[in-house]
């Protein structure tokens, strides 16, 4: 008995050092109430750093409210601490209103900045699991939660290695009707239309994650149609279905309007399901399915902006190809080229001469591998974007784009 009140004493004591000060021995609540730090005695404790102002943040929330309030509901002994980075009270009090969990006080900068760097913090969501004694056992919680839900619980390395078994399992025997249907529902949606799940086996499909009121999703979505109508006028056996991403119903209706294929049903069950399998994060995400039901790649969005409709069937082999010509057709370009408001040059780069993942400043779309880059200010854009202004002397020519850098730079 002297023995375990010892070791509860020392697993307070971590948690008590880690969340209190000489001056405050409690946390907050949305409503301003407080609460001990030593009531938190016994719990597994996510330990959530995060902002009101940025837009990852604002995404993830309400789905780690969602956890927290299914594992409430459980009786499960899980607490979290909002460790706010947000500038001002005013925005701290309008985004820990949103949520259902404790806090420290903004005002408590000290803490704020210890906690951030015992655990290196460098980005943000961030979420720290620490076990009943008060101790970290796993530092990416937020992909926890993206990838398993509740499921998750307790986050100790036995379950992560248990759910990821389940995992491989899962994607070794996938299907396209295991991934769509329910017990209850064997069709996806074609506006008031209901088609059989079934009709799609056999078949290319896109599984497209998107939301009404995302600008690049709205973006997107038109070059997703272009490409869809192109491959539906080739007869190729290639459908998309609409996974919305919208909390409700109005935002879906509006944004599926726009959209000339399938869709699952507004508030299905299975939405929340694929999130988590295809560990989706950001929207527009776009998985693509092959004919036998397996995952042919996650990097779908990429890929049609890379490549358009020739990414279709989006295959090794059809990539390996693509990847083949792109590399001929740079050998035309001229080695650095000038643009208008910009007084770098920016120099032409591949994959293995500097040329990563980047996002185009021409088209605000992703990119990788061949690029115009400015190694000054790492200013990017696709080759293809200044294919229309034509070959002969690109080099002595001024290309007319906007640029993030301004000529002051």
């Amino acid at each position: 008995m002297d023995a375990a009140r010892v070791v509860n004493s020392e697993d307070m004591s971590a948690v008590h050092d880690l969340l209190s000060t000489d001056s405050r021995d409690f946390l907050i609540t949305p409503s301003k109430g407080q609460v001990k730090v030593d009531e938190l005695e016994g719990k597994t404790i996510g330990l959530y750093f995060s902002a009101n102002w940025y837009s990852k943040c604002q995404q993830f929330t309400p789905i780690l409210v969602d956890v927290y309030t299914q594992l409430k509901e459980q009786g499960d002994k899980f607490e979290i601490v909002f460790v706010s980075s947000d500038e001002d009270q005013i925005s701290f009090d309008l985004f820990h209103g949103t949520m259902p969990w404790l806090a420290v006080p903004f005002s408590d900068l000290q803490s704020k900045k210890n906690l951030t760097q015992k655990f290196q913090i460098e980005g943000i969501p961030s979420l720290i699991i620490l076990n009943s004694r008060g101790r970290p056992i796993q530092t990416e919680g937020v992909e926890l939660i993206y990838q398993y839900g509740v499921q998750a619980f307790p986050f100790s390395s036995e379950k992560i290695v248990e759910l990821e078994a389940e995992e491989l399992a899962n994607h070794a025997s996938q299907t396209i009707g295991r991934l769509l249907s329910t017990s209850s529902r064997d069709y996806v949606s074609k506006q008031k239309e209901q088609v059989p799940i079934s009709q799609l086996v056999g078949k290319t499909v896109g599984l497209y994650f998107s939301a009404f009121l995302c600008s690049p999703c709205e973006k997107f979505t038109s070059r997703l149609v272009t490409v869809y109508q192109q491959l539906k006028e080739k007869n190729m056996d290639f459908e998309i279905v609409f996974i919305s991403v919208d909390r409700d119903e109005t935002g879906y209706i509006q944004c599926y309007q726009s959209m000339p294929w399938l869709a699952l049903p507004h508030g299905d069950e299975t939405a929340k399901s694929l999130l988590r399998y295809f560990h989706v994060q950001d929207i527009p995400t776009l998985i693509i399915v092959g004919p036998d039901g397996k995952t042919v790649t996650r990097e779908g969005r990429n890929l049609i902006n890379l490549h358009l409709e020739m990414a279709y069937p989006f295959t090794e082999a059809q990539l390996s190809w693509l990847q083949e010509r792109l590399d001929e057709e740079a050998r035309n370009y001229p080695k650095s080229i000038h643009h208008i408001r910009h007084r770098h040059t920016l120099n032409l780069v591949s994959a293995s001469s500097g040329g990563g993942p980047f996002i185009c400043c021409e088209c605000e779309e992703q990119g990788s591998g061949w690029a115009y880059q400015c190694i000054e200010c790492g200013y990017e854009i696709h080759l293809k974007c200044v294919q229309g202004i034509g070959q002969d002397n690109l080099e002595n020519r001024t290309v007319n784009t906007a640029c993030a850098c301004t000529s002051g730079n």
